[in-house]
């Protein structure tokens, strides 16, 4: 089968590319476009280090083939930041000393973002299971949670 052309609207950005069918929006974002903060994980939809925001919604990008989202809108971790300003999520992150080796940093980080635009007052239990696609192996989870809810309360303050 012949490539086809993909229109997607990468961090407020139009973009075209070729892709041959079934290739992954996760390839798609760091093959082609050479977005490269959501991580190549497990491939099946389970780690959660791949994590994007489709049409505002969190997805699993490694699962979505990239021809069938063709027009839709997706933000990545490079699109969260205001220029050189990290958001109160990343700020919050690197604050709360929430991430270590940061291989499942930029999916947190999306899932965050995805919660905290649908719900700007969440509870433990709303980011728990915000964050129950994502896997860390290395912080326990703990500051992530605290990095979250602080991060809802700044923005809750601004």
């Amino acid at each position: 089968m012949a490539s086809s052309v993909v229109n997607l609207r990468v961090n407020q950005r139009s973009r075209e590319f070729l892709a041959p069918p079934g290739t992954s929006l996760l390839s798609s974002l760091r093959d082609a476009l050479g977005l490269t903060a959501a991580k190549r994980g497990c491939a099946q939809g389970s780690c959660g280090t791949c994590t994007v925001l489709l049409d505002g919604r969190p997805v699993m990008s490694c699962l979505v083939a990239v021809e069938t989202v063709d027009g839709a809108d997706v933000r990545t971790l490079e699109g969260v930041a205001r220029g050189e300003q990290l958001d109160e999520v990343q700020s919050a992150f690197l604050d709360g000393f929430a991430t270590q080796c940061g291989f499942c940093t930029p999916g947190m980080i999306m899932a965050a973002e995805a919660l905290l635009d649908r719900n700007p007052d969440p509870t433990r239990d709303d980011v728990l299971e915000a964050i129950s696609g994502n896997v860390c192996r290395c912080t326990g989870y703990g500051p992530i949670v605290a990095a979250i809810l602080a991060a809802a309360e700044q923005r809750r303050r601004s």
